[in-house]
């Protein structure tokens, strides 16, 4: 059995790990109100802006935007968006995972060509990728030290730029996201070009429905505006809803964590009585010893 002094040495240790893991977890609630407000505000509009540029495909046949033309994908890229700080469970390793399984079944074949390329937003994959000596562009982390559609929109511009170009022939982007603050789904989506109605339509599991819109003040003027704008506003909803689902997970991991210093501090806490109990015994043992071999 270990001695009091060991088990004494573990149970500061193991409270003052509880402390930080209750802070964690009550900053990443007060962090998950405000990044929960965001991405709820921006969802229903981006929602609707994809819908409809979706519908909008069938009448832009023929068009010379760049962003709707679709090319055989020798060149990828693939955004991951992922965060800068662990301790949020299995939230980054689930992005990575699904990134890998994603290039392992679509472009193994670019990957052994060495055409797919990298863009992380965020620290952990954007290492991950480094590390295992992935074709990785730019560093992008500090984007959440101020998280605006402007920041945001700097990286968009740069992958936007890269696809007309010709850098890369097709842009998926794998994020977290988020639903409530326990659960957050692992969503691949293509964010260039942009995916057609039938696309859209598996994207966002809704009926197909034929509308007919009238284009004010032109059909190029939508494709010249709108399209750009919607691309924008679609990679700025998948980090929000990262950054959310981030939060969320921190929280939900913190709040396990406490838990388990909790069962660990009453184990603990059982086998030091048991030391303590034990000493007593071997003490007050010794004491009757020494009296009855004086009394003989």
């Amino acid at each position: 059995m270990a001695n009091l002094k060991e088990v004494r040495n573990r149970i500061a240790s193991v409270q003052s790990t509880q402390q930080i893991t209750k802070a964690m977890k009550m900053v990443s609630a007060a962090k998950l109100k405000r990044a929960t407000n965001a991405i709820i505000a921006l969802r229903p509009y981006a929602t609707k802006l994809k819908e409809i540029l979706g519908n909008l495909s069938a009448s832009l046949e023929g068009s010379s935007s760049p962003f709707i033309q679709e090319r055989e994908p020798n060149k990828v890229l693939i955004i991951t968006v992922s965060s800068n700080r662990g301790l949020a469970g299995a939230f980054n390793m689930n992005v990575i995972k699904a990134a890998n399984n994603l290039i392992a079944e679509k472009y193994s074949e670019q990957l052994k060509n060495g055409n797919v390329s990298i863009i992380s937003i965020g620290k952990k994959t954007q290492d991950f990728y480094e590390k295992r000596k992935y074709n990785v562009i730019g560093n992008n982390n500090e984007v959440y030290s101020a998280l605006t559609f402007e920041n945001v929109t700097k990286i968009t511009d740069v992958i936007m730029a890269g696809f007309i170009k010709g850098d890369f022939d097709k842009v998926e982007v794998v994020y977290n996201r988020f639903r409530n603050a326990a659960v957050q789904f692992i969503t691949t989506e293509q964010l260039l070009p942009l995916p057609k109605a039938e696309e859209a339509e598996v994207n966002t599991d809704k009926k197909s429905t034929n509308v007919d819109y009238i284009l004010e003040p032109s059909q190029e003027e939508i494709v010249e505006q709108l399209i750009p704008k919607s691309i924008k506003i679609q990679l700025y909803k998948a980090v929000l809803d990262s950054h959310a689902s981030e939060h969320g997970a921190r929280m939900t991991s913190m709040d396990k964590a406490t838990e388990n210093a909790g069962e660990l501090l009453k184990a603990l806490k059982l086998s030091y009585n048991q030391a303590r109990q034990a000493a007593i015994t071997t003490e007050l043992t010794e004491i009757v010893s020494g009296a009855a071999a004086l009394n003989g």
